[in-house]
């Protein structure tokens, strides 16, 4: 039976209207499920490392967060430029005489989490060798305010805040390293391509950052759900420009570093099955400054620090070193 046109448009007509609606529920429904702010974590802790792993990192990362609370610190807040009370808390150096006593670490946390349970570790690195260190929790996580999780592109103008808290708190001539992790890495290099970034930072150490938002939803869609990026990402696109002020392409960690104002450190895990290494390869790539690679074997997302911890707290020992000089 030959099928006439008009109904065949109409059938086409109905095919083409579910499959819009399809994509606008998929679009909703990645939107509704990863840009406001998340009471409890979504990922898949599988995406990160084994669970056995994960066992142990654990209990290295409750030894030293232990260790690390017994610091007395102060509270802190800083207001965004959109009006969010952001919150932090500052560790100071108990060592004011140590020559690095008047550098400070800020340390930025990943997606879903927040600066105490994500930092604790580095900044007791950095403790130990004369730093302050000013633990955030970026907005719409932790005690910060906010209703979307800006991936980056809204932090990195939080990034510049918090670096002048700094800056006022310790003075013009402090140094300033900026490190982070996930979400966090990419906010750190984000901030790193504005403008009026503050050469008082004299390094950044991005551990497992993605490119951009959309990079890495692409990357999701494309692995779990054998989807390509159209439609679906641009009606998410225009979502979160309504909603939350931004769109996913608004910036990105590659386009950043190209200006590369001070040394940096790219850090990821090679088996991250999260977050693509390539995509810190990428970022090494682009920058062209003072740069260094650290790639680690058998690391997922956001494990390198735990899977080899000496391979890990030598290399920024030594980056360091170069760029900012010793004890």
């Amino acid at each position: 039976m030959k099928l006439n046109l008009g109904t065949a448009a109409l059938a086409a007509g109905g095919v083409l209207a579910a499959g819009t609606a399809a994509c606008f529920i998929g679009a909703r429904t990645l939107f509704d499920r990863v840009i406001p702010r998340q009471d409890q974590l979504r990922v898949d802790i599988s995406e990160m490392a084994d669970g056995e792993k994960w066992k142990k990192y654990i209990e290295l990362i409750h030894k030293v967060k232990e260790k690390f609370l017994d610091r007395p610190s102060e509270h802190v807040t800083i207001k965004s430029r959109d009006g969010l009370t952001l919150h932090g808390d500052l560790f100071l150096t108990e060592e004011p005489t140590n020559p690095n006593a008047k550098r400070t670490v800020i340390l930025f946390h990943g997606y879903t989490s927040c600066g105490m349970n994500d930092c604790p570790t580095m900044a007791e690195y950095f403790m130990e060798r004369g730093y302050n260190a000013l633990i955030v929790d970026q907005r719409s996580h932790g005690k910060s305010e906010g209703k979307y999780i800006g991936f980056g592109i809204l932090d990195r103008f939080d990034c510049l805040k918090w670096i002048g808290y700094v800056t006022g708190r310790f003075g013009a001539d402090s140094e300033i390293v900026l490190y982070g992790v996930s979400m966090g890495a990419t906010t750190v290099l984000m901030a790193s391509g504005l403008d009026e970034f503050p050469a008082n930072v004299k390094a950044v150490i991005a551990d497992c950052a993605f490119t951009s938002p959309y990079e890495v939803f692409k990357h999701i869609l494309k692995r779990d759900y054998h989807l390509p990026p159209h439609p679906i990402m641009d009606i998410n696109e225009r979502m979160c420009r309504r909603k939350a002020g931004y769109g996913f392409k608004d910036c990105s960690t590659v386009d950043a570093v190209k200006k590369a104002p001070c040394p940096m450190l790219f850090i990821h895990g090679k088996e991250d099955l999260f977050v693509p290494t390539e995509m810190s390869v990428r970022n090494y790539e682009s920058c062209t400054g003072e740069k260094r690679l650290l790639l680690v074997e058998n690391a997922g997302h956001a494990a390198s620090l735990y899977e080899n911890t000496e391979l890990y707290e030598n290399t920024v020992t030594e980056f360091l070193d170069t760029y900012l000089g010793g004890n």
